[in-house]
């Protein structure tokens, strides 16, 4: 191609890259004035850090000299006594932004790995204008910088349930940490869970949000023991009541043969686990509509646990009550787990005179929302958390933080604070309604799948005799 054919196709060319650039900056612009307040901060945000990138990179430590001529600045040097100048190498970065703030992507470079990143990572927080940063493996030869703007812990959160069955029926979804990244709990193979903390700091609608987003499916059943009321029409799951397959209030009489019911359940599901999954553990194959995963929410634990002292008749009672409880919610924990059954216990402090500790010590999953003492943090969460002193519980009384909690995330080490949305009462009972028709006993659900016989009988009975007697 000649000189002037070149001259020709110049303006052509010039014109095809601005028309590109055009394109680009009109859908730049576009995506801009669509978002929201909090969308359009993000994006300027973004926007500073790739202009700043090349100017700050060097000032936090995170590149390095690259001495060795590039191919064509070898090439093009004649004069062996003229060694090219040095090259400054900086990490690239691909930088996307969401309503709280950024997620920086970069490569490593030698001497500039994830240590190198994360002791900048301060450094970077103040550049960038957020809140809090943390740098995380991305795989080999790179790392995820995670920036927020606005702290994830403060800021309540609403969730709207789909109505829909969850994709993955174990994955407890829980909220934002605390650099609004999403958290999980995968409940596979778990005997128990013990949520902790304060009253009104959000148990209740921990929970809550949990059966409301699982409820659409027929592949869970639960039953509620909620010791804050009397009876059903009262407290945090009267618009939950038609989900459920059992509901007891604060008499102990009545908690305790809802859980002798769940015994003899646990007894006939592991009677009959081979004859009916052909497996000797349920989560070989999954919970089913025919083998539900099932679910025991004891809310206020303490209630059905705690000692009674005295010498009357009513004293004595209700002391053999709770220790017949504390037996078999014993029995659930430790053995329901391979026949699909959970526990899940919520109380103000799992210290072990509100749960004994041969229950609370089995529960493979631990949280704790607001607490007020040392003592309190270390029975909800263990030893470990006096090595995690940012993230004791006991910093999370201030009113703003109502709805956070602290847990020791699976897969990561220490200890995560996990911001909990809130579930409107008009969602919760929308959805309620939506799959009440699915609620069913687990008992008559297995006892359809097994042939008549008086052991069967036995096993399933729903009102057994045996009752603890006073001393």
């Amino acid at each position: 191609m000649t000189l002037n054919e070149l001259t020709t196709y110049a303006p052509m060319v010039a014109m095809l890259v601005l028309t590109a650039f055009g394109v680009m900056g009109a859908v730049w612009l576009g995506r801009y004035i669509a978002a929201d307040r909090m969308m359009r901060a993000s994006i300027r945000q973004a926007v500073r850090v790739r202009v700043g990138w090349k100017r700050l990179a060097p000032m936090a430590g995170l590149s390095v000299t690259d001495k060795t001529p590039a191919l064509l600045a070898s090439l093009g040097n004649s004069d062996s006594e003229q060694a090219p100048k040095p090259r400054v190498r900086i990490p690239a970065l691909k930088v996307k932004p969401d309503r709280h703030g950024v997620v920086v992507r970069a490569n490593c470079l030698p001497k500039v790995g994830l240590e190198e990143f994360q002791k900048a990572a301060r450094f970077l927080a103040d550049a960038w204008r957020c809140e809090r940063v943390s740098v995380l493996p991305d795989g080999p030869g790179h790392v995820v910088i995670r920036g927020v703007r606005v702290d994830p812990l403060i800021t309540p959160t609403e969730h709207v349930p789909t109505g829909k069955q969850p994709e993955k029926l174990t994955k407890w979804l829980l909220g934002l940490d605390e650099y609004a990244q999403a958290v999980s709990v995968d409940l596979a193979a778990v005997p128990g869970v013990t949520v902790a903390g304060l009253p009104g700091f959000g148990k209740s609608s921990l929970i809550n949000r949990f059966i409301c987003d699982c409820a659409p499916s027929p592949a869970i059943q639960f039953a509620v023991a909620d010791g804050k009321v009397s009876a059903s029409h009262e407290g945090d799951y009267a618009d939950l009541i038609d989900r459920l397959f059992a509901f007891v209030g604060d008499d102990l009489e009545e908690a305790n043969k809802l859980f002798q019911r769940l015994v003899n359940l646990r007894k006939a599901r592991s009677s009959s686990l081979r004859a009916v999954l052909k497996t000797k553990d349920m989560w070989h194959v999954g919970p089913s509509s025919k083998w539900p995963l099932t679910v025991l929410i004891i809310d206020e634990a303490h209630t059905y646990l705690r000692d009674h002292k005295g010498s009357d008749k009513e004293s004595k009672k209700l002391a053999a009550l709770a220790a017949e409880n504390a037996r078999l919610i014993e029995d659930l924990v430790k053995k329901g787990r391979s026949v699909g059954m959970l526990v899940i216990l919520t109380t103000q402090k799992t210290t072990g005179d509100a749960i004994p500790t041969f229950i609370r010590d089995v529960c493979t999953v631990g949280m704790s929302f607001a607490q007020k003492t040392a003592e309190a943090s270390v029975a909800a969460l263990g030893e470990a958390i006096r090595d995690w002193p940012d993230a004791n519980p006991i910093h999370l009384q201030d009113p703003v933080y109502v709805g956070v909690t602290v847990m020791q995330h699976q897969g990561r080490p220490g200890f995560t604070r996990i911001r909990t949305p809130f579930v409107a009462e008009a969602d919760a009972v929308r959805i309620t309604a939506e799959t009440a028709h699915l609620a069913h006993d687990p008992a008559d659900l297995l006892s359809a799948q097994l042939p008549d016989g008086a052991v069967q009988r036995v096993l399933l009975a729903k009102d057994d005799e045996i009752r603890p007697k006073a001393a």
